[in-house]
This record gives structure tokens, C-alpha cells and sequence, in this order.
């Protein structure tokens, strides 16, 4: 149908340019790991497959679905494009719909982030999201609804990633061939995480045509059936049970999984794969996906397999743009137990409001203006402020007790009824150097940003910041 996107035709693609997007897919750099695996014996490469279009390796195995689909009759002009994806397969079959011009509807799991799910609209696909926590076969979980939808809607075509070997054969022909070349054969193991099991399938299947010693080693999570199958040929339903961890684990097998090829299975954590994905971004600049994580957990946990002769590529699936809302948001990764609560800072103390203004009153203002600005605001507090600088404050219990015994205050300025001025804060004093300065007679303290705003720290938010984390 569209045979002119299966060919590199463009004179100067030599140089870099291309017909199409879908050109550009694969051929992906080879990146030394130079820190996380410092103190392992052997080298490290990760094969960076975030470069790819759709930024996952993702795109390899969708381009060959389509393309085979296609000359197979399965998917006919115009036609509607239904998969159940965690995401990054959906890119890949977007982008590639874009250009073919077919519909997509995609179903997905309540688990995935919300930004592969913006980024398959983004690329005008249909997503519905299904619930995670129900066994496959469950008329609700996303592979049942993108089955029944399947059937359901004329001239659909459903991929099937998972039973689909179009998937693991992308990888045959075009990632184990780019690693064996790269390495110049010198690969001992290859390291991927398992979800369809494509990737480690159709790679690790080339790789042991070229050298049967190479050893493919597979990551898995708790939560999922691959390691123990692969260990006792039981599908044990016990250990299936939901995790955070995306694109790698399964509770079902897939038939791209193909356990001759695989050597060995390492589970990994939710925690461990959060905190390296995090980590391989801070130490080695790379800003990768979630299964990223717990492939390079996986590795350190391996380092028994490795030697000072051992040529290790790790396969990095995605981006970690993808996770933005998850394992690299502080506040995601504190609920989940995977980071511990530090003693928060005056920086931290001032989050609700930095946003807004700091109320102050001159020393020349009448004592009812000041009263005004409490009812106003809602504030218990005000700075004082003469030839800009801070000289005093009101706290409304003294004042307004020095009112009741004596009313005609309120018309006494500022400067005659107010109390010492705030003390001012570093912005990254602890909470415990903090309270110090609180006490009976001074209830706030000042600290100043690095706009040179000033933002005020009262009682009420250190009790606030106690009460959400109760290891202050």
C-alpha cells in the first residue's frame, strides 16, 4: 500500500536526511555507562533507544506490524488501527498511522502515567483507560476491551503486540543486528526488561546465532509470572499481584516471550527501579523510562554474572518524559514509601503561599488600618515596615486585647502598639532551627527568596508541615 515509506530513497539520507519520519527509526547510539557501574567488573553500554521518533524502541516493532499487516491483507486502506498498550507501542503505531493514514483506538491501564496517555491524543489516537487490578480475561481489563472492540467496528485491525511475532522479528532483523555491529561482536550479555517480549526475544535470538555464549538476561518484577515459569514451568497465579513498575512484567504469556532464548529472570522492586530511574538521570545524564530503572537495578543486583571480561548492553526502552508526574515528582515517590521525608526547610515551608504577595503596614498607618488587613486577609500576623525596613509586627490576640481595655487605640499608630520585628530566616533553615525562633511572644518568622521577595513563616505552617510528616 505504501511502499514508498518502506525504502531510504532520499539522495542525501546519507547525510542525515529523510523521506519520512519513519525513516528515522532505529540505528540507535550505543552510550558507555560511566558512573552506576563503576564498581562493577566489565563494561556497561546502553543501548538508547529514547531517540527513536516516538522516543521507545517501541516504534521498531510497530512500523513491522503495520508493514506486515499490510502485505499479509490484514490491514486495508483506511482502516482502524485497536491495541491494548501501556503506551509507547501506541506511539509507535500513532506515528505510523499519521502517515498511512488509519485510525487508532487505544486501550490502556488506570497505572500508566498520564503522560503516555496526553501523548498518544496528542498524535489524534482514541484512548480508554481500563481498570489494572482484573484478571486478562475480565471483560474490562484493556486486552478484553480492545478485543471486543475489534470485532465490533468495521475494518479494524487489532496487532496483538503480545501474540504478534512481527514484534519480536523488528528486533531480529534490526536491533540484535545494530548491537552486534556496534560492539564489533564483543557483546557477553544482554540485560532487557521483559513485557511483550519482543525486544528480548527477537535480539537475544540474533545475538546467540552470531556467538551461543552471549548471555540474555531478563527483567522482571514482583507481581509478574516470567521468572518463576522460566525457573519451573509453573504459571503460578499466587505471584501475580499489581505493581507499580511499568512496561516490564506480565501476568499472562505472551507468545513473544520466548524462555529458550532467556538465560535467567532478576526481579526487581518498584522501589529499586523508582530510585535508579531517578538516579540514571542525576549520575549519568540520561533521562530514561521507568523500565530504564529496573534494568540497571537488575544489573547491580547481577553483578555476580560479570567479570573483567564481560561486555554488558542494557537496553533502555523510553523516555523519561513519560514519567514526569511519577517517578521524578518528590511528592509521588514520598506517598509510595520509595523516598524518605527529610526535615523540610524554610523553602519548603513557604510552597502554599510563595505565590502570593507579603501583606505588610507602615509604621505611620493608624492601628484600624491594620485591623482592616486582618479581616481582609484572613491573617494573624503583619510586618512592619518603615523607610523599607522591617521594624516591628501586629499579632492580632495582642492587639486586639490592647483594643478591649482600651478602644481609643484603634486610632494610636502602628509604631506605638507594635512588637519586636520578625526574625528573618535563611531560606534553607531546617524546621528545627526554625522553631526556635518561635514562641509565646513571636508567633512568625521571615525568610527571602532568590527573587528577593520576602514570604512569611507562622506557627500554622510548621504545625501544617508536622502533621504531613510525622518524621519531623
Amino acid at each position: 500500500m505504501m511502499d514508498k515509506f518502506n525504502k531510504s530513497t532520499h539522495p542525501l539520507r546519507k547525510f542525515g536526511v529523510y523521506n519520512n519520519i519513519l525513516e528515522t527509526i532505529g540505528n540507535t547510539p550505543l552510550v558507555k555507562v560511566n558512573k552506576i557501574t563503576k564498581d562493577l567488573p566489565g563494561e556497561y553500554y546502553i543501548k538508547l533507544e529514547t531517540v527513536n521518533p516516538g522516543n521507545s524502541i517501541k516504534d521498531r516493532m510497530a512500523l513491522k506490524m503495520i508493514e506486515d499487516a499490510e502485505k499479509q491483507g490484514l490491514l486495508k486502506p483506511g482502516g482502524v488501527i485497536i491495541e491494548g498498550t501501556s503506551g509507547n507501542t501506541g506511539m509507535g503505531l500513532a506515528i505510523a498511522a499519521v502517515l498511512k493514514g488509519y485510525k487508532c483506538i487505544f486501550t490502556t491501564t488506570d497505572k500508566q502515567s498520564k503522560e503516555k496517555i496526553d501523548a498518544l491524543r496528542a498524535f489524534g489516537a482514541e484512548v480508554i483507560v481500563c481498570p489494572t487490578d482484573v484478571e486478562p480475561e475480565d471483560p474490562k481489563s484493556y486486552y478484553s476491551v480492545s478485543s471486543r472492540l475489534a470485532k465490533e467496528i468495521p475494518n479494524a485491525w487489532k496487532p496483538n503486540q503480545y501474540d504478534n511475532l512481527s514484534n519480536s522479528q523488528a528486533h531480529y532483523e534490526q536491533t540484535g543486528p545494530e548491537i552486534w555491529e556496534q560492539t564489533q561482536g564483543k557483546v557477553t550479555h544482554l540485560v532487557v526488561g521483559v513485557g511483550t517480549g519482543g525486544t528480548i526475544s527477537g535480539t537475544g535470538k540474533f545475538l546467540k546465532e552470531q556467538n551461543p555464549n552471549i548471555k540474555v538476561l531478563g527483567i522482571d518484577t514482583y507481581g509478574s509470572v516470567f521468572k518463576k515459569y522460566k525457573e519451573t514451568g509453573i504459571f503460578d497465579k499466587n505471584e501475580i499481584y499489581p505493581y507499580i513498575t511499568e512496561g516490564i512484567g506480565e501476568d499472562f504469556l505472551p507468545k513473544n516471550v520466548d524462555f529458550n532464548i532467556i538465560d535467567h529472570f532478576e526481579k526487581v522492586t518498584d522501589k529499586d527501579a523508582a530510585i535508579m530511574t531517578r538516579r540514571i538521570a542525576r549520575e549519568e545524564g540520561i533521562f530514561a523510562g521507568n523500565s530504564a530503572g529496573a534494568a540497571m537495578a537488575g544489573v547491580l543486583q547481577m553483578k555476580h554474572f560479570f567479570d573483567e571480561n564481560s561486555f554488558v548492553v542494557i537496553i533502555f526502552h523510553d523516555h523519561g518524559s513519560r514519567y514526569l508526574a511519577k517517578m521524578f515528582n518528590d511528592d509521588w515517590m514520598r506517598e509510595r514509601g520509595f523516598l524518605s521525608f527529610s526535615k523540610p526547610k524554610a523553602i519548603d515551608l513557604i510552597q502554599g503561599h510563595k505565590h502570593l504577595k507579603l501583606i505588610t503596614i507602615q509604621a505611620h498607618q493608624s492601628i484600624k488600618d491594620a485591623l482592616l488587613l486582618f479581616q481582609k486577609y484572613d491573617i494573624s500576623q503583619i510586618p512592619v515596615i518603615e523607610n523599607n525596613q522591617f521594624v516591628g509586627s501586629l499579632n492580632d490576640n495582642y492587639l486586639y486585647q490592647q483594643i478591649i481595655n482600651q478602644p481609643e487605640l484603634k486610632n494610636a499608630r502602628v509604631k506605638d502598639l507594635m512588637q519586636a520585628a520578625f526574625p528573618i530566616v535563611d531560606l534553607y533553615a531546617t524546621i528545627d532551627e526554625i522553631a526556635q525562633y518561635i514562641t509565646k511572644d513571636n508567633n512568625a518568622v521571615l525568610t527571602r527568596d532568590m527573587l528577593g521577595d520576602y514570604h512569611i513563616i507562622t506557627k500554622y505552617d510548621i504545625i501544617q508541615s508536622v502533621s504531613q510528616n510525622n518524621n519531623v
